[in-house]
């Protein structure tokens, strides 16, 4: 085909709703949502990248991220894998109501927990509950790529009817070399005989499914006291941690080092809040977050885990100087181009921003 009449790709963006076609249960309480772009455009990302959603609960626009647990190998379709938990509220409110048909908003994709940023030879996945969405994506990628990956996957759960990507992961390691799959149960299903591991994710358990643990490079996701338990078994058995990575969407405890010694806030202080687009000004503490100040004018700014490591209240500053301490919820390079977190940055001073 001559290259002047090839037709253009149009890729998906955040402009566009996202449609749900179908939706698949996976266990209980756990539902695959698939979505496509109505204008037909291909989706692109990062696999292991999040995508916030708009979810139109009673009482308002509910924002949640949730990671993409397709892979963008698969452009035509986008699937967000969701486990609603006793307090859950906007994955309550997809499982009870979204339906095919339906369209929601989406904001994104982003997040850097991606093999693609860490590039390794070998790979091991550590995962609990639906912290195994992002490991599918990743893990399906490679699949894809039709050669030979070496990834050696753990994923917890509580039985083994809630092991989720179960079927899909056994079927991608029976078609190729190179990915090997340890499942970890706490307690059996009744009548189901189960040979695989039984108890909690230890140091022997580590050497048990990868005897070359210190050659990976580790990607992990799940609870946070799950998290925590994995870099203590790795750091007691001498794993170099610049090699361990782990998406959560709950604040990290941050290290007294790590908080800037150079800005003291005075709540005493007034700080002046320009919202430029929506031509709202506001006088608020030097202690409030802009995300807080937005609120109390009535302006709306998008947020999902409120303490900087989602990204998704991400708005350019236009003048003035902020205070920013996050959790990795945004880039130097974003930062470079004059771009803040609205959940955990503080103004000093006059700001005006691009809202």
């Amino acid at each position: 085909m001559n290259a002047s009449i090839q037709p253009t790709l149009a890729f998906w963006s955040d402009d566009e709703p996202i449609e749900c076609v179908s939706r698949l249960p996976e266990a209980q309480d756990v539902v695959t949502f698939t979505f496509q772009a109505p204008s037909g455009a291909l989706f692109r990302y990062k696999p292991g990248q999040f995508v916030t959603l708009e979810l139109p609960v009673p009482g308002g626009p509910l924002y949640r991220t949730y990671t993409i647990s397709s892979s963008p190998s698969r452009p035509t379709s986008l699937t967000i894998t969701v486990k609603a938990q006793n307090a859950s509220l906007g994955t309550r409110w997809m499982l009870d109501n979204l339906e095919a048909g339906m369209r929601l908003k989406a904001l994104g994709p982003a997040g850097h927990f991606s093999y693609l940023n860490y590039p390794a030879k070998k790979y091991l996945f550590i995962s609990a509950g639906s912290g195994v969405t992002p490991m599918m994506s990743m893990t399906t990628h490679m699949y894809d790529a039709g050669r030979d990956p070496d990834i050696v996957i753990i994923n917890c759960a509580r039985r083994p009817s809630g092991i989720i990507f179960r079927q899909r992961l056994e079927h991608m390691a029976s078609r190729i070399t190179g990915i090997e799959l340890a499942w970890v149960v706490k307690e059996t299903d009744r009548y189901q005989p189960w040979t695989g591991y039984r108890g909690r994710f230890n140091q022997l358990l580590l050497g048990l499914t990868t005897p070359d643990y210190l050659e990976r490079e580790v990607f992990c996701c799940g609870p946070e006291p799950f998290m925590q338990a994995v870099r203590e078994a790795l750091a007691g058995l001498g794993f170099d941690m610049d090699h361990y990575h782990q998406e959560s969407f709950h604040a990290v405890p941050a290290e007294a080092e790590d908080v800037p010694e150079d800005v003291t806030l005075d709540e005493d202080a007034k700080a002046q809040v320009e919202f430029a687009t929506s031509g709202v000004s506001t006088e608020c503490s030097e202690t409030e977050t802009i995300l807080g100040a937005a609120r109390a004018a009535g302006i709306v700014i998008p947020s999902g885990c409120t303490f900087g490591v989602c990204g998704t209240c991400r708005i350019r500053k236009l003048e003035g100087e902020v205070h920013m301490v996050h959790n990795g919820g945004i880039t130097q390079e974003d930062i470079d181009d004059g771009y803040v977190l609205a959940c955990c940055s503080n103004p000093i001073g006059r700001v005006k921003l691009e809202v």
